[in-house]
């Protein structure tokens, strides 16, 4: 995928735009997301802190439930927790009505903390272990996506004589996305999902299963997509597959993008939803329901990562370094994504600079040649567009720790996870000479 930048430093006013709806300026001139002072959130909470505002995260899935009840009432919206599977973010879109998509036990559990409907689960992954397949079958998760032969043999054996287990088979729609490597699925020898003669294999061994009932397709494409014409020839390559039946279900994953950039121009929600659906008119059956599992289009917007500049080098191009970087968000390291960023408190202006982490890694670069007013040693730096993956890849590089997630609405702040402290980073270490150390040596015996 190719991203051009615009050179030019943005003014406030473009630049307060990436933030959450409802953002702006104080009469100091200083970011306000959510009713909240950045800089009161980064003195209260400390940095590095992901903030939400709930207010922008619970009309984003409005937007959603509103499109899909207009263009195709018999459908669903699941949001796709991986991109922030944090047990807030997840009771607050279910209390939207979406259900929730898990790809592993940690979201399952998350999303039943959350207060997910079982019934509304639909469990993903290429290579779901026994262990998590039993979770989702004791659990009555609703829906498992069969992503290959092996599923099948080991949902033959887990589910109970006498009970039924409703699934999806994934298809590979053979679809090339404008989007980066890592971020395709529905290309040609994907890992994800089965190609079609396999699929049509998998699909008799499913039809013939008394414990397992086929209800219908899955396609994904992949992410970031800033064109909607991928979607649609996903949803002609399962119409293409032939009818499983009037009322079928049809799960057309997610991928929409989102705007990281000033030059960014995603399609809108209403344009996403209706490219979907007119496909769907043209190439399912009229009675089918439909599923789809926005993630990054659902959370990447509705936060920000707050940073404290720690070091400014003078140089070619000045470096602000801050206390935050790899270990709080691997987007820029993993898929190259840009973002943008401002002082909290002189926003939009100033010259390009590199805004660099704290990490022992020279990779440990968040953005480059990002215009940043006078920076300076303590001021609090604001990244937009971190609510999605940025908390789901966090990691204790460095000993790091994760940094807290805080919800801002109204003018009032509350932290709903908490910064990992030192303790937390030892607790799992066992004592030299512990229980676990003797019943291994035990074992062995």
């Amino acid at each position: 995928m190719t991203v051009t930048h615009r050179p030019a430093p943005a003014p406030a006013a473009d630049l307060v735009g990436l933030f959450p709806p409802g953002s702006h300026l104080d009469r100091d001139g200083e970011l306000v997301v959510g009713g909240c002072r950045l800089t009161d959130l980064a003195e209260r909470f400390g940095t590095p802190a992901v903030i939400v505002a709930e207010t922008a995260l619970r009309e984003r899935a409005r937007q959603y439930v509103r499109a899909l009840a207009a263009h195709w009432p018999n459908s669903q919206a699941v949001f796709a927790s991986k991109a922030f599977p944090c047990t807030a973010v997840i009771r607050v879109l279910t209390e939207e009505g979406l259900g929730v998509d898990v790809a592993g036990g940690g979201e399952l559990a998350a999303a039943l903390a959350a207060g997910a409907d079982p019934a509304r689960l639909v469990v993903h992954g290429n290579a779901k272990t026994d262990e998590e397949l039993a979770m989702a079958v004791e659990t009555g998760a609703g829906t498992i996506v069969v992503d290959n032969h092996d599923d099948i043999d080991r949902l033959e054996r887990l589910v109970p004589a006498g009970a039924e287990q409703r699934v999806l088979l994934r298809v590979i729609p053979d679809v090339e996305a404008d989007t980066h490597a890592a971020m395709a699925t529905g290309h040609r020898g994907s890992k994800f999902g089965l190609a079609v003669p396999d699929a049509v294999r998998a699909a008799a061994r499913l039809r013939a299963s008394d414990r397992l009932r086929l209800e219908g397709l899955h396609a994904h494409v992949g992410s970031q997509l800033l064109e909607t014409a991928p979607f649609a020839r996903a949803v002609e390559a399962l119409g293409a597959l032939g009818e499983l039946g009037e009322h079928a279900v049809y799960d057309l994953g997610g991928g929409l993008g989102v705007r990281y950039t000033y030059d960014d121009a995603p399609p809108s929600v209403e344009e996403y939803v209706r490219t979907l659906t007119d496909a769907a008119r043209a190439q399912l059956p009229k009675g089918a329901r439909l599923l789809i599992e926005p993630g990054r289009s659902l959370v990447a917007g509705a936060a920000l990562t707050l940073y404290r500049a720690v070091t400014v080098k003078p140089g070619p191009r000045t470096l602000v370094a801050v206390d935050g970087g790899m270990g709080d968000n691997l987007e820029p390291m993993l898929y190259g994504q840009r973002f943008e960023a401002t002082v909290a408190t002189r926003v939009g202006g100033g010259a390009p600079c590199d805004l660099v982490g704290r990490h022992c890694e020279s990779g440990d670069t968040l953005i480059r040649g990002v215009p940043l007013r006078d920076p300076r040693p303590g001021d609090v730096i604001a990244v937009p567009v971190t609510g999605a993956y940025c908390y789901s890849l966090s990691n204790n590089y460095n000993g790091a720790r994760r940094p807290p997630v805080v919800f801002c609405h109204a003018g009032t702040a509350r932290e709903v996870v908490r910064r990992e402290t030192y303790e937390d980073l030892l607790r799992r270490d066992v004592p030299a000479g512990g229980e676990a150390q003797r019943t291994a040596v035990a074992g062995d015996g």
